[in-house]
């Protein structure tokens, strides 16, 4: 009867006891940190001024080399 608690303290209480805890934390990690946030407000900002600037340089091309579209398309 000694070894009984002990027993039945390692093969049941405690891994369930783990697997309650890291449940646990996982819910607590879903979605976005604020640095993930900030980080990805960045990306997108340097995205839409990327974009711009390319929109500008073809606007650029078009206006002073109409036909280089059907020139350099692959």
């Amino acid at each position: 009867m000694d070894t009984v608690v002990p027993v039945l303290l390692l093969t049941v209480i405690i891994p369930l006891w783990i697997i309650f805890h890291y449940i646990t934390k996982w819910k607590q990690m879903k979605g976005f940190t604020p640095e993930d946030t900030a980080s990805l407000s960045d990306l997108r900002t340097s995205a839409d001024r990327l974009e711009d600037r390319l929109r500008t340089m073809e606007r650029i091309l078009d206006d002073e080399i109409p036909d280089w579209r059907s020139r350099h398309e692959l």
